[in-house]
C-alpha cells in the first residue's frame, strides 16, 4: 500500500520545517517525566514492566501492527488479530495509524527523488535532526496527494486516530493499581520515551552510515543497516533491506540477521492466522530497481 495518489507536480525539496505542539509537547512530557521520576520510582519490579511491555509493543504493535501490516501489507490476517495488532501500535505511543501511514509514506516517496528536503533525508547535525523529527514536522510547498483510501474510512480506525493519546490511560491504571507510581512512570513514560527516541535514533543511523548491500536506482537517499539495533528493533533496523524489498514480511534476509518480528509472523502463519506473507522471493522484479554495492 501507498498513500500517495498523485505526486504530478510535487516538490520534495521546498517546504518549512514548523513546531508541531501535539507531538513536541507529547514526546518531550514523557520524556521529562521520565528523567526526573525514574530514578526515584526505579525498583526492579518497574524495570522488568518497562522491558516486557517496550518489546511487546515494538514487536506487535509498530513492527507488525504498524509497519509490515498496516503500512506495506506484506502479510494477511483474521480481523480480530488485524485490529489487536494495530492497537499495539497506538500502544507503542509514537501517533495514531494515519499519521504514522502519511509520515512514513512522505519519507518514502521524497527518498525515492533525485533530491529531497533535509528533513525528509536525515541530513541535517543529530542534534537538529532530533528537534526537527521528535518536535517539528515538515510543510512543502507542493506536496503530493494522500488518499488512505479504505484505511481511512475504517472506523475502528478513525477512532484510533482521534483518541491516541488516551489509550496510555487504561493500562496506566492498571499498572497503578499493581504496582504504584513506579510501575507508571516506569511502563508508560519510560517506555514511551525511549520507543519514540530509539525510533528516531535508529531511523537517523539507517539514512546517514551503515553497511550497505544494495542501492535502490536512481534515489537521492539511501538506507544502511544498523545491526546493534537488531534485536531492540525487532528486526526492522536491517534497513538497507528494507530499502530493497519494501514489501517484503522478512527484513532480515541474509543469514545471521535476527529478525523477531517474521520469527513471529511465520509462528502465526504455521498457526493459521496469518497468510499470504510476501517475500523477497515473491518480488522479482525488485531486482531491476536494485543494484549490488562492490
Amino acid at each position: 500500500m501507498n498513500c500517495i495518489a498523485s505526486d504530478v507536480g510535487a516538490d520534495a525539496v521546498q517546504g518549512r520545517v514548523r513546531w508541531d505542539p501535539v507531538h513536541s509537547l507529547w514526546n518531550g512530557g514523557m520524556l521529562l517525566v521520565a528523567l526526573m521520576f525514574g530514578p526515584q520510582t526505579f525498583s526492579l519490579g518497574a524495570f522488568a514492566i518497562f522491558a516486557l511491555l517496550s518489546g511487546a509493543f515494538i514487536l506487535l504493535g509498530h513492527s507488525l501492527g504498524f509497519h509490515r501490516l498496516l503500512i506495506h501489507q506484506s502479510f494477511r490476517t483474521v480481523e480480530p488479530l488485524r485490529y489487536f495488532l494495530i492497537w499495539c501500535g497506538v500502544l507503542a505511543g509514537m501517533s495514531g495509524p494515519h499519521w504514522i501511514i502519511k509520515t512514513h509514506d512522505l519519507r518514502d516517496w521524497a527518498q525515492r527523488q533525485a533530491k529531497c528536503h533535509p528533513y525528509l533525508s536525515h541530513r541535517s547535525p543529530i542534534w537538529k535532526d532530533a528537534w526537527w523529527q521528535l518536535h517539528c514536522r515538515l510543510e512543502l510547498e507542493r506536496p503530493p496527494q494522500f488518499d488512505l483510501g479504505e484505511v481511512g474510512n475504517n472506523r475502528f480506525l478513525r477512532f484510533l486516530e482521534a483518541s491516541w493519546m488516551l489509550h496510555q490511560l487504561p493500562l496506566a491504571l492498571l499498572l497503578f493499581a499493581i504496582g504504584g507510581w513506579g510501575w507508571v512512570v516506569w511502563g508508560i513514560c519510560a517506555r514511551v520515551a525511549i520507543t519514540v527516541h530509539g525510533h528516531w535514533l535508529v531511523g537517523y543511523f539507517a539514512h546517514r552510515k551503515g553497511p550497505q548491500r544494495n542501492l535502490v536506482r536512481d534515489a537521492g537517499v539511501q538506507a544502511h543497516d544498523v545491526p546493534w539495533a537488531a534485536i531492540p528493533t525487532m528486526g526492522e533496523a536491517w534497513h538497507n533491506n528494507h530499502h530493497a524489498y519494501p514489501g517484503s514480511a522478512r527484513i532480515g534476509i541474509y543469514p545471521g540477521q535476527s529478525d523477531w518480528g517474521y520469527a513471529l509472523i511465520a509462528f502465526l502463519q504455521k498457526c493459521g492466522l496469518v497468510w499470504d506473507v510476501c517475500l523477497p522471493k515473491d518480488m522479482p522484479d525488485r531486482k531491476r530497481s536494485l543494484k549490488a554495492v562492490l
